[in-house]
């Protein structure tokens, strides 16, 4: 942000994902290291030129009609913030107003929210992956909606100068389906949550994280997930989930088979070399022999998912 001017004529509304449990220095590293102001907002703020509004860590950063709303909505694709829920209200507040920018970070996240600034009309730029720092999110954003300018991350600035000065011209573009009923639902909207209408077709996927039926949603050729609590993912962000679950499964499988084995072998020490302590004996060893194929099986997860991070 530090390209920007001091008297520059438009919002700005920033997401990084920041674990709940961390303190967020961003605003005052942004404000020290640019011309304009940073803030975490409160719910409820007024929207300001020059300013830059920081979703807090655990909140939503949300747009409505010259104000934001900071809410404890339902994560979408493992984040609260996340990105593109924040898009979705600029998109259903500010039409084509939006400038939508996905810089560098991991897997796809932004991508929906920016599909949808790109169906009200919005302007939507990329950061060109040759210059980001994690390349997945600016290559997804590409593949997916094919923005109006991929850039490097010191060419956004005069851009995005450019385009806040420039009068928007056109007519307004019609809600896309969905728009207001994801954006109601990021807001924690109780009737939108509780309505009997699912957001899309029944999926055979469970929601990783509240475990309810996953509905999927054809967004264009993007593959998207919700659940009717309203969490939400991409395919490849529930993909990655999964991941992680079996990970911790095989992992709590692992345990409990050593430590039946370790148990089983004491038993076989204290009934010394009757019946019943070879039978705890050979309890022991066949649980040994599994905890071996479940810890090579652990072992090859691991290995594909570093191998995976490193390639993101």
């Amino acid at each position: 942000m530090k390209w920007l001017p001091a008297d520059f004529p438009a919002a700005i509304f920033f997401v990084l994902h920041i674990p709940r449990e961390r303190t967020s220095y961003l605003p005052r590293i942004l404000t020290r290291g640019g011309k304009l102001g940073a803030m975490h907002p409160k719910d409820g703020e007024r929207i300001r030129p020059g300013l830059i509004y920081v979703a807090p860590p655990d909140h939503h950063l949300l747009l409505h009609q010259g104000f934001v709303r900071v809410v404890r909505g339902p994560r979408e694709n493992r984040n609260r913030p996340a990105i593109d829920p924040l898009f979705r209200t600029a998109a259903r507040a500010y039409r084509q107003r939006v400038i939508g920018i996905v810089l560098s970070g991991l897997l796809d996240d932004g991508s929906a929210g920016l599909k949808a600034i790109q169906q009200q009309r919005g302007i939507t730029i990329v950061q060109d992956p040759e210059d980001a720092f994690c390349s997945s999110m600016p290559l997804n954003a590409i593949k997916n909606v094919k923005p109006d300018y991929t850039l490097p991350a010191a060419e956004i600035a005069p851009v995005l100068m450019r385009l806040a000065i420039t009068p928007v011209s056109g007519k307004e573009a019609a809600p896309t389906p969905g728009l207001e009923s994801e954006s109601k639902i990021a807001e924690l909207d109780m009737a939108t949550i509780e309505n009997e209408e699912n957001p899309g077709a029944p999926s055979a996927f469970a929601c990783p994280e509240c475990h309810g039926v996953l509905w999927e949603i054809s967004d264009g050729e993007m593959l998207r997930f919700r659940c009717r609590v309203g969490h939400a993912y991409t395919a490849a962000n529930l993909l990655e989930d999964q991941g992680s679950s079996i990970e911790s499964t095989l992992g709590e499988a692992l345990r409990a088979l050593e430590e039946s084995s370790s148990l089983a072998r004491k038993m076989s020490q204290r009934f010394g070399n009757s019946r019943i302590s070879g039978r705890y004996m050979e309890d022991a060893q066949s649980k040994e022999k599994h905890a071996a194929i479940l810890r090579e099986m652990l072992l090859k997860v691991n290995e594909r998912n570093d191998k995976e991070a490193k390639t993101a």
